[in-house]
């Protein structure tokens, strides 16, 4: 890998959930496989540097998509009890914690920007425990503290479904993510008990009047961890333009993920998809709001992406796509790791 190509944050993998499920078939993250998106020899080839490693809850019910005239719906899954979530949560975290342990330095939990930094400069890959979707979180928030202190840094207040703190998008195409009513007061309790203890709050996955709220409880910058420009993919799952002003006006960041269905302008899940539609997504955002405001947030193990990406050694296809695009050394920089930097030190400092 040439020196100069940045190693690159992620907003959000779902590795750990691939390991831990059926899904990842008895996989190892040690050890390069053919299935799934991320292991450690792969992110090496593919100089990903780590970033947000989600803890997501399965769905008790499953849900399928379902085909309408335009495109597709996929019906909200009920809510998760809160005992499952946390005894689901608290064993990926210590999958985490064990993985830190035999990984002999080159993979670190950090907590800190310090500890990011370092893992950075040291060429460690670097974990950082999220939550996707709060579902483990208490309603009274007594166990906050706790997942805390075993690292949890970020929390996203919904996956796609419902919980005690706010309501969550359908994936559904075409659609506005204005789809219902936003958070609860636990919600917005939450979203302050976050701020005072330098915990991120992410709005993906949260509807537009989730968001909304958000926006006007915290004074934290706004972070979209994995989602797209609405005027590119008219998806629940992505913003509109209003949105993306309210993200860059707090000094936030868009992190721009890879499923297909969620950046296609079609909506399509075909893997056939180039990356210059990521490209595309990239530069809207930069174009509408600076590009201080847009970064990766892949979403890889947890969506279809395109064939030509592949997996995480295709990242620097992305950045090359970048370059081809116009942007410059330094502006690549920032989406690689300079803008997820300055946001957590604003919000965890």
């Amino acid at each position: 890998m040439d020196e100069t190509t940045p190693r690159v944050l992620d907003g959000h993998t779902d590795v750990l959930l691939d390991l831990r499920t059926d899904r990842g078939g008895g996989r190892s993250f040690f050890e390069r496989s053919e299935t799934g998106h991320v292991d450690l020899p792969r992110a090496r080839e593919g100089n990903w540097a780590g970033g947000f490693f989600a803890v997501f809850v399965p769905n008790e019910e499953s849900v399928e998509l379902r085909a309408t005239d335009e495109g597709y719906d996929v019906p909200l899954p009920p809510p998760v009890p809160t005992a499952t979530a946390r005894t689901f949560t608290e064993a990926a975290l210590a999958d985490l914690a064990r993985l830190e342990a035999d990984s002999e330095g080159e993979l670190r939990v950090v907590g800190s920007v310090a500890a990011l930094r370092s893992a950075l400069a040291d060429g460690a890959l670097a974990a950082i425990p999220h939550l996707e979707g709060a579902a483990a979180v208490e309603p009274d928030r007594s166990n906050l503290d706790a997942l805390y202190e075993s690292g949890v840094r970020s929390i996203g207040l919904t996956w796609s479904r419902p919980n005690a703190f706010g309501h969550g998008v359908p994936f559904r195409y075409p659609a506005t993510p204005d789809t219902g009513p936003g958070l609860t007061d636990a919600g917005l309790e939450l979203v302050r008990a976050c701020d005072e203890r330098g915990i991120l709050v992410d709005l993906a996955h949260l509807n537009a009047a989730g968001f909304w709220d958000v926006a006007e409880t915290s004074d934290a910058p706004l972070v979209f961890s994995h989602g797209g420009a609405h005027a590119i993919c008219p998806s629940t799952r992505n913003l509109t333009d209003d949105q993306l002003d309210a993200i860059a006006d707090s000094d936030g960041l868009v992190g721009v993920q890879l499923g297909v269905q969620s950046i296609r302008p079609d909506g399509d899940r075909s893997t056939d998809t180039p990356v210059s539609v990521f490209a595309d997504h990239v530069a809207y955002v930069a174009d509408r709001v600076g590009v201080e405001h847009v970064a990766f947030g892949s979403d890889f193990d947890g969506c279809t992406i395109p064939e030509t990406v592949g997996d995480v050694t295709g990242v620097p296809k992305l950045l090359a796509a970048l370059r081809e695009r116009g942007f410059s050394a330094v502006d690549v920089r920032k989406f690689a790791q300079g803008n997820w930097l300055r946001v957590l030190e604003a919000t965890w400092e």
